[in-house]
């Protein structure tokens, strides 16, 4: 096979070998990405409707009180699930750049990165998992916590939605 004349002193196959490894992480990379803006956003929800109940709170009847606290109670608790979830999938992040560089740092080098590798990964599938794990508790609170106000008459207008079909269909 001609070549130009070029020689980098290491074959292209063992070069483009190193690429598709270190590429393969970066697929996981993307993922927890995707993860992460789910994550962001629910945060984001969570903070709104914290701040909505905090300024019912300040106008609400005494027998509302109550219950306006609980949804307080409820949401703490979905924020530090989401909490969680962030921190536990940007350390699957930095665990997979880490597992990158220990990538070209092995091939490159020549020197034995195995075990650090291994931990490196292992540790970015644990968190990333762990993430994904406290997200679904955060998305079963939320559910839970809807199924409750539709139990309790508080969305009346979503009960009637459900029990009354539309004319128009």
């Amino acid at each position: 096979m001609p070549t130009l004349g070029l020689d980098f002193g290491t074959p292209l196959d063992s070069i483009a070998g190193i690429i598709r490894m270190a590429l393969t992480p970066v697929f996981l990379l993307l993922s927890i990405a995707n993860l992460l803006n789910v994550f962001s956003t629910r945060v984001a929800l969570v903070g709104d409707r914290a701040d909505q109940v905090t300024k019912a709170l300040g106008t609400a009847e005494p027998d509302q009180v109550s219950a306006l606290r609980e949804q307080l109670i409820a949401l703490y608790r979905r924020s530090v699930a989401l909490d969680l979830a962030v921190i536990l999938a940007a350390i699957a992040k930095a665990a997979v750049c880490i597992s990158v560089l220990l990538l070209f740092a092995g091939a490159l080098g020549g020197e034995s990165v195995g075990w650090a590798l291994l931990l490196s990964f292992g540790c970015a599938i644990v968190c990333a998992l762990g993430a994904i794990m406290a997200f679904a508790a955060e998305m079963l609170m939320a559910g839970t916590g809807v199924r409750s106000e539709l139990a309790h008459g508080e969305r009346r207008h979503l009960i009637d939605f459900v029990r009354r079909p539309h004319a128009d269909t």
